[in-house]
């Protein structure tokens, strides 16, 4: 290499090095950044000259060639930094980790030509990169602690953190007191489905005080209150059901229904059941035939004031088939549509008001300062101009707040001018709404966004688990698995989507979230759907906003299909005529949604053959049978699959042609008994499969022996399936296997010894397996094992004293059953050992799903 390139090679690493100190010092900002940029910037003119030196073209895949890329790849990231407003903690880890990717990449380079350049500081690189990753492992302790399944605790939480206290953390070396102490923790946790009240609450006392009054009078059963997306109705909700009077006055006897948008009424009506009249539920033949049977039971004499809340009604026909009556039964109806509540004689509709001034200005600071008042180093002009502009709705306050946390003056001005063109927000101007929000996309990064816009493709109100969003955005969007889960965190953060957690979950990894959901206000559905429409490369994706009978006639007349990367579909039953022949042979993610008892695969899927990602969601109140299976076998390119409630037929005659397969997921699905799903006979050709998830299959007996073949198999997850007995005993042969989750498996009585041969496995729960009595004899070889999760194992008695070998057990999450054991084992040979203690529970809570 001549010393004009090596002379190029330490200007670059000048550049990478003065972007890795902005991101890991917490003192850098966005705009000191640009300044030192723009310092260096003859030097970022050579290496971008360099890097498109057309020159002898080398060979693609030559050394040089590669080279180039990085440089390339190097300068398109500052520019990215060269607009950017602000830095946050998801930021700073992002744009850090992708620097020092690049790095590496180089140095990889130079090693292959036994480069050595002296201008290079390895040891500078080697802090700076221990910085990055100490970040990244704080914020996913943090999610792993801290994370619970209330969306608004969980936004409130990340909001923070996306600030300077974690990220200060790593930095002095410091720790979250919750996250680092080493004693033991006593822990439990609330099973109910009603969601919490938001953390900052205002302009709702005299609200509460006025609904309550008409609800109070004799005469009255149903109350409906109507007002637009995002004006705090199913707050008003919630604050009802936490009422101390309402609960008095109805004896606790209150039932929270979320019915919204194109509701499952007759899963609804289960619940309504088991939470109204309890004991055996019928099996019902209807949704007629349930509702009938449910009036009958109310009607007896004798029955407590019961008030049910159903909170966010979209339609007259799902209200009519939820509501009641029985002496002493109310109803609270909150809806965006007037013609949804009953006008009767025993109906009472109340208007929800916008917050006040000094309220909405209180709720938009908490949001945008962290406070409820403006600090006195921001403002307040141009804080009162925006807040003003959200027009006193608190969706607005929230998001828009949020969006402009810890931004630069020149970006609120921005905000301003373009919240002032918008027309007042009303329920009559709903475009002028989401013009409104808008705002809060436009601080988003590029790649951000556009992952923003992928979340239109889910229907409303669904609760959708987020590996196969994290899918989406790293096979189809390309993304690193890090670099996809920390977009997720900062839109939670923007309140952009709602993040919860299973409430047992502590096996989150940045490739790893099977246990978290995420779902979206439909007001901001509605905005990423609407963006998507509007966005440049409007061929990438193409998704239907609602449920439709059949494909979209507009689909049909649509001539550059052949270009679209996403397809979502939502409809009813499907059969082989009611698919159209569309060309979509550059499509990568299929997502199919569907409320039916039986569906047949569209008939395109034969062109499909880029397709990485399948989604197959059916949320009818039955699984439904899938038909026509052949199209599958002409998808040869994907790696991840997700089928949720349905009856499996024998997949593997169709799957044998995907040999890139990386992730298998299986939800509340049927006709497992026979594990029909892979042949037994065969040895199963799936060299690069890394997870299978088996979630609440009722009929699955046991997993075939061939499993055990899948040597690139990292995680394993079989929780909730009830019939589990044993697991197959070459279990040991899944050398890469780094997790494994067991829970709620109470039949299952034995591991096999195998087990103890996992050298790779990181993580176990086998919390919930009541029928376990033992641990295998040889469990201290388990020499990797970082995290044991064994809560309510009651048949777990006495643990063997061998588990002191552990040595690189960190956390133990148990019950009291065992916790003076883990508590001497501590004591005598791990004293850092953290031993959390979590009350017994059980809980159905997904059937509320």
């Amino acid at each position: 290499m001549d010393s004009v390139s090596q002379s190029i090679i330490g200007k670059f690493f000048i550049v990478t090095r003065t972007i890795l100190n902005s991101m890991v010092s917490n003192k850098s900002s966005c705009a000191e950044l640009r300044q030192n940029l723009l310092l260096l910037k003859p030097s970022i003119d050579e290496i971008a000259k360099l890097s498109s030196q057309s020159g002898p073209a080398p060979e693609r895949g030559h050394p040089f060639k590669d080279f180039q890329g990085q440089l390339q790849d190097g300068l398109h990231i500052v520019k990215k930094l060269e607009r950017m407003s602000s830095f946050n903690l998801y930021r700073r880890y992002r744009y850090g980790k992708k620097i020092q990717k690049i790095e590496k990449n180089v140095n990889n380079f130079l090693r292959t030509l036994d480069v050595h350049n002296p201008d290079v500081d390895f040891k500078g690189f080697s802090e700076q990169s221990e910085l990055i990753e100490e970040m990244g492992r704080l914020i996913m302790e943090r999610v792993n602690v801290k994370m619970t399944n209330d969306a608004s605790t969980n936004s409130f939480m990340l909001h923070q953190m996306s600030t300077t206290e974690l990220f200060q953390s790593a930095i002095d070396g410091s720790h979250d007191t919750t996250m680092s102490e080493q004693s033991e923790q006593i822990t439990g946790s609330d099973s109910s489905q009603v969601p919490s009240m938001p953390n900052f609450v205002v302009g709702l006392n005299n609200i509460v005080s006025d609904v309550k009054q008409i609800l109070f009078q004799k005469g009255v059963s149903i109350v409906g209150v109507e007002g637009m997306g995002g004006s705090g109705k199913t707050t008003l909700a919630l604050a009802l059901y936490n009422d101390p009077q309402v609960k008095d006055f109805f004896q606790n006897k209150i039932v929270f229904i979320t019915v919204a948008w194109s509701p499952n009424v007759m899963a609804l009506l289960e619940i309504m059941w088991d939470k109204m009249i309890g004991g055996r539920r019928p099996v019902f033949q209807s949704i007629e035939d349930a509702h009938n049977q449910l009036q009958k039971k109310l009607s007896l004499k004798g029955n407590p004031q019961t008030l049910v809340i159903l909170d966010d009604v979209w339609s007259k026909s799902d209200v009519e088939r939820l509501l009641f009556e029985a002496d002493g039964y109310k109803t609270v109806i909150t809806t965006r549509q007037d013609l949804a509540i009953p006008h009767t004689d025993s109906s009472r509709v109340y208007n929800m008001p916008m917050l006040q001034k000094d309220d909405a200005l209180s709720l938009f600071c908490f949001w945008a300062f962290g406070q409820p008042s403006i600090p006195t180093e921001n403002d307040d002009v141009i804080v009162k101009q925006v807040e003003a502009v959200c027009m006193g709705l608190p969706l607005a306050l929230k998001v828009i707040g949020s969006s402009l946390r810890n931004e630069p003056q020149p970006v609120w001005e921005k905000a301003k001018k373009k919240l002032s063109r918008a027309e007042s927000i009303s329920k009559h101007h709903r475009e002028d709404l989401l013009h409104c929000l808008e705002t809060s996309i436009d601080v988003l990064d590029d790649e951000t966004k556009d992952c923003f816009l992928d979340l239109g493709a889910f229907p409303k109100g669904r609760k959708i688990c987020v590996g196969s969003l994290l899918d989406i955005w790293v096979y189809v969007r390309g993304m690193d698995w890090k670099d996809a889960f920390v977009v997720l965190l900062e839109l939670a953060s923007r309140n952009l989507l709602n993040l919860t957690s299973d409430s047992r979950s502590l096996g989150i990894s940045f490739d790893c979230a099977s246990e978290l959901f995420f779902t979206q206000h439909d007001v901001m559905h509605d905005l990423a759907l609407r963006l998507a429409s509007q966005d440049s490369a409007v061929h990438k994706r193409l998704f239907m906003p609602a449920k439709v009978d059949g494909i979209p006639t507009n689909w049909l007349a649509l001539e550059h299909t052949s270009q679209v990367q996403f397809v979502s579909i939502h409809t009813g039953s499907m059969e082989e005529q009611d698919w159209s022949q569309i060309d979509f042979s550059e499509v990568k993610a299929l997502a199919l949604f569907f409320d039916a008892s039986q569906y047949c695969l569209p008939t395109f899927l034969h062109t499909m053959q880029k397709l990485q990602v399948l989604i197959m969601y059916n949320y009818n109140s039955k699984r439904a049978v899938l038909k026509g299976l052949s199209v599958l076998s002409s998808v040869t390119q994907l790696k991840s699959v997700f089928l949720e409630k349905l009856i499996l037929p024998p997949l593997y005659e169709y799957c044998k042609s995907w040999k890139s397969l990386e992730k298998f997921s299986v939800c509340l699905c049927e006709d497992l008994g026979n594990m029909n799903l892979f042949d037994k006979g065969q040895v199963l050709e799936f060299p690069k499969f890394v997870e299978i998830i088996f979630d609440h299959c009722s009929d699955l007996e046991e997993l075939p022996a061939n499993i055990c073949g899948l040597i690139s198999l990292e995680r394993l997850f079989v929780t909730n399936c009830h019939l589990i007995q044993k697991l197959p005993d070459d279990l040991g042969n899944l050398r890469s296997l780094r997790f494994l989750r067991l829970s709620a498996s109470p039949s299952l009585s034995i591991l096999p010894p195998s087990i103890c041969r996992l050298q790779q496995l990181e993580f176990l729960d086998i919390s919930l397996c009541s029928s376990l009595k033992d641990l295998p004899l040889e469990f201290d070889q388990l020499s990797n094992l970082k995290v044991l999760d064994m809560r309510e194992c009651s048949g777990l008695k006495i643990l063997p004293k061998a588990l002191t070998k552990l040595r690189s057990l960190k956390h133990v999450i148990c019950d009291e059953h065992t916790r003076q054991q883990w508590l001497d084992i501590r004591a005598s040979a791990m004293p850092n050992l953290k031993v959390d203690v979590v009350e017994e529970r059980f809980s159905l809570d997904w059937l509320d799903d």
